[in-house]
């Protein structure tokens, strides 16, 4: 697609993490979308009514507060929609700290275009930001343990793409992007197919009798569900498509542990798990105060929704001057 093109003639300068994969996605659309949103079917009224037509402006984008950069390419993107003779230069890069008082960047050209631009801009930057941001202190709040933090598919409607860039951006993994990249069986595809060892059984018939290849994964939330995943893995002697188990809320709050979390059915997972070769996640009471303790289990993966579903954006202001 010609954004992924445009994306790659800027990645060098101010966007050097390469958003994910997926086959249909279109970036552009989604900016559309959100300007022919903010214009409904009269414009700017505001802008148009107050300002001359002309006049000329310099706008500086200026964080005001700390985090993570995401999100400048979109932002960028989105300002060339809007006016591509508007001149956008950045002083920061994606996946950049920037501290309260920096400036990130800053536009320079027709002010009415810089208005119209501006909360679309904003929008999706601040948001993006404030994803990397979480993102970011997760990962170091799991640094130096076997973990790798995980998103989610709880994200915005029409907005996961981008969700997942600033997970990317913030140095987390990418989980599957959709229903159509990863076979994830979970306790309702279970429930509907008859138990564990049915929809395992099903699923590899699926995929069998189409030649698709894609990752399989297996919820679980009991030790006794566990026990019949790792069945069906000893059974196939190395021949089974599942890849990865997950340990689903095997963690219960208390007061008592550490971190006020009590991790050791969780423990006992992985201990039972011993050295097969699988892959292994946790999910589940997953908060920037219980990350270490989760990743000290020796779990490889941890994978926490926070990161895309109720994360507070970046404060992120532009702040514009007209020029004679």
């Amino acid at each position: 697609m010609q954004w992924r093109k445009d994306w790659q003639a800027a990645s060098g300068s101010f966007a050097p993490v390469p958003p994910p994969e997926h086959p249909t996605y279109d970036v552009y659309a989604a900016i559309q979308a959100a300007l022919d949103e903010d214009a409904g079917d009269l414009g700017d009224i505001t802008t148009l009514s107050t300002v001359p037509e002309g006049t000329q402006a310099r706008a500086t984008f200026l964080a005001k507060a700390s985090g993570v950069l995401a999100g400048v390419w979109v932002a960028h993107a989105v300002f060339a929609r809007v006016d591509p003779a508007v001149s956008l230069s950045w002083a920061r890069k994606d996946g950049e700290r920037v501290a309260p008082g920096e400036i990130v960047g800053e536009a320079v050209g027709s002010a009415r275009s810089i208005l119209v631009a501006e909360r679309v801009a904003l929008n999706f930057l601040q948001r993006m930001s404030g994803i990397a941001s979480l993102t970011r202190r997760m990962v170091d709040e799991v640094e130096g343990t076997p973990s790798t933090i995980l998103d989610t598919r709880k994200t915005v409607p029409c907005l996961r793409l981008l969700d997942k860039w600033a997970v990317a951006t913030g140095g987390g993994m990418n989980h599957r992007i959709g229903l159509y990249d990863m076979v994830m069986i979970k306790d309702n595809h279970i429930a509907a197919a008859g138990g564990i060892a049915a929809a395992v059984a099903a699923t590899e018939d699926y995929m069998h009798s189409r030649g698709i290849k894609r990752p399989v994964e297996v919820e679980t939330r009991t030790l006794e569900e566990l026990e019949e995943v790792l069945a069906i893995l000893d059974g196939a002697g190395g021949e089974s498509m599942i890849t990865r188990i997950m340990l689903d809320n095997m963690t219960k709050k208390d007061a008592e542990a550490k971190s006020g979390l009590d991790v050791s059915t969780l423990r006992e997972a992985m201990q039972l798990i011993g050295d097969r070769k699988v892959e292994t996640e946790a999910s589940g009471n997953v908060t920037l105060d219980t990350v270490r303790v989760i990743a000290e289990t020796g779990v490889q993966f941890i994978s926490c929704g926070a990161l895309t579903h109720s994360v507070p954006a970046l404060d992120i202001s532009l702040n514009i001057e007209t020029q004679q």
